[in-house]
């Protein structure tokens, strides 16, 4: 029997989504019924969603899964349905998004308080969370591609937000435009699956396109090069989370999206945009797993596994050598989901998307008080132009040091260290190959590394002098108003308490999702190797975080900031790693203008060739209508005319004998009988 939360389900987006529409016809002055109205729709999907967290906690019962699927419109004998569906995936990540996202505009309301375009603001953020909360309950890829694209046009409208700095409307174009030629392959996907399933419903009665009876055929179905159809298909699919999560080689939009507001930040790296990518492969774990081979495993995996282990390392070794508070960040997110897509590689969902949550979590946090330093700085970003905010911002300190040692994985007492080791130990026993655990490990050695030296920079030290390069060189950096600390306060408890659902002793949220029943059992940290991953994680942390303060404790103490020390020890490789290993410059000087030589190519064909041919094309027509119409008045409209107008007049004199006039039928009929006569006195002779 259906229960009333999923009847009630479809609330959750609609809320947020009716919220940024009414906002949207508010006049500017009107802030405080915009923040009504987005506080109130927010908090409205958290409650509904607390409810439907509530129905799928199921006490070591089977899981949790009901379907609400409707009709949309028919064509033909064809029926397209959507639909939605409520089961443990769902319900935490709607938990998350929901909870997260209205810390994040709590948190708005102090950091926008003197933008113009307020009202604007919120309208924006209520569609891309209404747009990421659709992409949850879908159950419907048909409903999850909408609400993707929804997703994809919230960013643009909010990564350019300020569109009149040039450098924010450039990196919403190149947002946009990177992720939508992911996009092209998942709905590629998306065709290919409905042409072989004849549904896009994911759970429908055993007769959807991830129940057993598709992937079975899906998975015994060959391609070119005997190629699983389903292995096909989930790897198309994956194309378009490699382009919202920012996975390689699509990553390159999501540090230049650092330039919309530091909330819209928060929201896209913690709670929307980036999830969407890990949630989308989360949800076609069972199509990306159909077909297993005993020995390899899924193809499909594989390609996920390696993907996110070269990421992550590849993102993380860029921070190292970045000095934008915010684009520190952005490529830790970049690395961060590299690990999220290795731990659904190698472990399934449960590893992959406990670290989504703990990350979302202490990634929130992250921005949102570096946030906080670039408010009391006076929009200050430039860590190298920080130092000592220690002491004048002590609670932004004390909240963004819980979060850098949660993304550190600081051992036992932050989430970080429980969902990175979850991914580690998976990696660790995966069958495949140990690349990816030692290249984990790896990454988490330059995470600590550049995040030490950020707060480092940030908040020990001093402050250097004040200089005309600097944008605010005269302003006292100062705490930041409680709307804006109180937020960070409650997500930096969060970042401590919610690693703690998910530990080798008491895994609960693996039991969660997958049904079971979790118990607390100390036993299992030293079981199966756990021990043995926690303390190399442990000891590389350690080290690098070491490393890390010893070599820049020293150089935030030097006013003025001298160059970086690795800069002078390593110029070659800091240079590359400063430049992104010319990632850009590569696309630039390829992609790019591989696309500029076609455009131009293009367009000489458009002006030259076709042009030309529509030109002679228009000229022949037209001679063509000359000479028909020179024939049709010339020679058919004038003989017709003459022929009529000949026949017109013999009628005019035919007509004369027959106007019914006796006296001259008479006068005929007696000249007749005279030249009768004459001719006949004339013969009788």
């Amino acid at each position: 029997m259906m229960s009333s939360v999923i009847k009630l389900l479809w609330l959750i987006p609609v809320l947020p989504l009716v919220a940024s529409g009414v906002g949207a016809l508010l006049p500017r002055p009107r802030r405080r019924t915009s923040v009504a109205l987005a506080l109130g729709a927010m908090s409205g999907s958290l409650l509904l969603s607390l409810a439907a967290f509530a129905g799928t906690l199921n006490s070591g019962r089977e899981t949790v899964r009901e379907v609400f699927n409707f009709a949309w419109f028919n064509f033909g004998s064809a029926t397209v349905q959507l639909g939605w569906v409520l089961d443990p995936l769902s319900a935490i990540m709607l938990v998350m998004v929901t909870l997260v996202s209205l810390l994040i505009f709590i948190y708005s309301i102090g950091y926008m308080k003197e933008d113009e375009n307020f009202t604007r603001f919120f309208c924006f953020m209520g569609l891309f969370a209404a747009s990421m909360l659709g992409i949850v309950i879908a159950n419907s890829l048909l409903l999850l591609f909408i609400c993707w694209e929804l997703v994809g046009l919230s960013s643009y409208l909010l990564i350019g937000f300020w569109y009149q700095k040039p450098s924010a409307a450039a990196a919403a174009k190149k947002a946009f435009i990177t992720t939508r030629i992911g996009d092209l392959g998942l709905l590629l996907g998306m065709v290919w699956l409905y042409s072989r399933t004849g549904t896009l419903i994911f759970y429908d009665n055993g007769q959807g396109c991830l129940e057993q009876s598709a992937l079975s055929h899906l998975a015994l179905a060959a391609t070119v090069g005997g190629m699983a159809v389903s292995t096909a298909i989930s790897l198309l699919i994956f194309c378009g989370a490699v382009g919202k999560s920012g996975q390689l080689p699509l990553h390159v939009w999501l540090p230049d999206a650092m330039e919309g507001p530091t909330p819209v930040s928060a929201l896209i790296h913690a709670a929307t945009m980036v999830a969407a990518g890990v949630f989308l492969v989360a949800r076609m774990y069972p199509l990306m797993s159909s077909g297993v081979n005993p020995v390899s495993g899924s193809t499909a995996l594989q390609v996920v596994a390696w993907v996110g282990a070269i990421t992550a390392v590849f993102a993380a070794s860029i921070a190292v050598a970045q000095n934008d508070i915010k684009r520190i960040l952005a490529y830790s997110t970049v690395s961060q989901l590299g690990y999220m897509m290795l731990g659904l590689g190698v472990g399934g969902v449960a590893v992959g998307m406990f670290h989504l949550l703990t990350h979302a979590v202490f990634k929130a946090l992250l921005f949102m008080g570096a946030g906080s330093v670039i408010h009391g700085s006076h929009e200050e970003q430039d860590i190298r132009k920080m130092g000592a905010l220690k002491k004048l911002m002590p609670l932004t300190f004390a909240t963004y040091a819980v979060g850098m040692m949660a993304l550190c994985g600081v051992p036992l007492f932050f989430s970080g260290f429980w969902s990175k080791d979850a991914i580690l130990h998976a990696a660790r026993h995966w069958s495949v190959s140990a690349v990816p655990f030692y290249l984990g490990v790896f990454g988490a050695f330059l995470t600590a590394f550049y995040m030490t030296r950020q707060v480092c920079y940030v908040f020990f030290g001093r402050r250097p002098a004040a200089s005309g390069s600097s944008r605010h060189p005269v302003a006292q950096p100062h705490e930041s108003p409680a709307v804006m600390t109180v937020p960070l306060a409650i997500l930096a408890v969060l970042a401590v308490l919610t690693g703690f659902f998910g530990t080798p002793a008491w895994p609960w949220f693996e039991a969660y999702l997958n049904g079971g029943h979790a118990t607390l059992d100390v036993g299992n940290i030293f079981a199966d190797g756990q021990m043995g991953v926690m303390a190399t994680s442990t000891v590389v942390i350690t080290v690098a975080i070491a490393l890390s303060g010893w070599i820049y404790y020293k150089a935030a103490a030097q006013s003025p900031r001298q160059t970086d020390p690795l800069e002078n020890a390593q110029p070659f490789v800091f240079n590359c790693l400063r430049r992104k290993f010319f990632i850009d410059e590569l696309y630039e000087a390829t992609v790019i203008r591989l696309n500029a030589v076609f455009s131009r190519f293009s367009d000489w064909l458009d002006r030259k060739l076709w042009d030309g041919v529509v030109r002679a094309v228009s000229a022949l027509t037209v001679l063509l209508a000359k000479a028909s119409r020179g024939t049709d008045e010339s020679v058919v409209n004038r003989g017709f005319d003459q022929g009529c107008e000949g026949l017109r007049d013999g009628g005019k004199v035919a007509a004369r004998w027959q106007d019914g006039q006796a006296q001259r039928y008479l006068r005929v009929i007696g000249a007749a009988v005279g030249l009768l006569l004459v001719f006949l006195i004339w013969g009788s002779k």
